[in-house]
């Protein structure tokens, strides 16, 4: 694990034993060490938090229930489609919260912290990728009538072992890439949250969030999935709102973010003292458009430009 932080740091020889920074003190686990980093997790949740996810489960439950009761499963356009007569409002708002969830919040941010600027790019080309499926894909997949890619593969090519293998493929894919890292990045945050440590309650989380979402999936259909998305993406824009002003002030601002910023290196490496690119921010963290050399950056503009159109359009477009 790392730790970083914006203030002043500062950190013990080669066994591990101190690490200071400014805040309150929690412990992180080196080697065979023990360090201690300030302003790192180690807070316990209190009854007001408790309060607040029971009132947030219950919302969901609420409107899950809703509109489940609401939508006629009596077809298959009824229940994969919500019968085609949802308002563009929670469609858009459940592409939005399909896409964006504790991968991003865990995993982007932290890119984000670790690279600066660039890390922004993957959801700045999603710009062009919806673009391009409001206007080009949609229509034609409206037109041919199909509810699922693999089901217009056999529409346009002839024969079912294109569908069966585009399934399978599609399936083997999400569960290996998409499932697994948003599970583990929710999981780990509940896990964090309730300060938990031991391996049992990451297991415990994640098939609490597979049951939560396979309830409402399996029951309601596109409909409640569509509609608890809308609560879902409402409740995210609201706490990264807050979340981001309650940063800045932390901070003191936008410019002092900025300023600050390049003295955010990681106290603890994980590969050893010896290995300086750990854990170093980059010179250019305020750029979007990096260099070709791979030993300077991770993002480079040619892939982040023609590579990430290509897997844009693949995965606004086609899965």
């Amino acid at each position: 694990p790392r730790a970083s932080g914006l203030g002043r740091h500062s950190a013990a020889d080669t066994s591990g034993e101190e690490l200071l920074l400014e805040g309150h003190s929690s412990s992180f686990v080196v080697g065979d060490t023990m360090a201690e980093v300030d302003g790192v997790g180690g807070s316990r949740l209190t009854w007001p938090d408790f309060v607040v996810i029971t009132v947030y489960f219950l919302c969901v439950l609420i409107v899950g229930i809703w509109s489940s009761r609401k939508n006629k499963k009596d077809s298959i356009s009824s229940y994969f489609l919500a019968s085609r007569n949802l308002h563009w409002i929670p469609v858009g708002a459940s592409l939005f919260a399909s896409n964006i969830g504790s991968g991003h919040f865990i995993g982007l941010a932290g890119a984000g912290a670790a690279s600066g600027l660039a890390a922004h790019g993957y959801e700045q080309a999603a710009i062009y990728g919806l673009l391009m499926l409001g206007w080009l894909f949609v229509p034609v997949y409206m037109s041919s009538g199909v509810y699922t890619m693999p089901e217009y593969l056999r529409l346009r090519f002839g024969g079912q072992r294109i569908r069966v293998y585009l399934s399978c493929l599609s399936l083997t894919l999400y569960i290996f890439t998409k499932i697994a890292a948003d599970l583990y990045a929710g999981a780990l945050f509940i896990q964090l949250a309730l300060n938990k440590s031991s391996d049992e309650w990451l297991y415990i989380s994640v098939f609490f969030l597979l049951g939560v979402a396979a309830v409402f999936t399996i029951v309601g259909g596109l409909t409640t999935v569509v509609y608890t998305d809308l609560v879902q993406m409402v409740l995210m824009v609201m706490g990264s709102l807050v979340l981001m002003v309650k940063s800045f002030h932390a901070v003191g601002g936008y410019y002092s973010l900025v300023e600050r910023f390049p003295y955010a290196k990681a106290s603890i490496r994980a590969m050893g003292v010896n290995n300086k690119s750990c854990g170093e921010v980059p010179p250019d963290y305020m750029s979007l458009l990096r260099t070709l050399d791979p030993s300077k950056s991770e993002y480079p503009w040619v892939g982040m430009t023609f590579g990430m159109a290509s897997i844009q359009v693949w995965y606004w477009c086609t899965d």
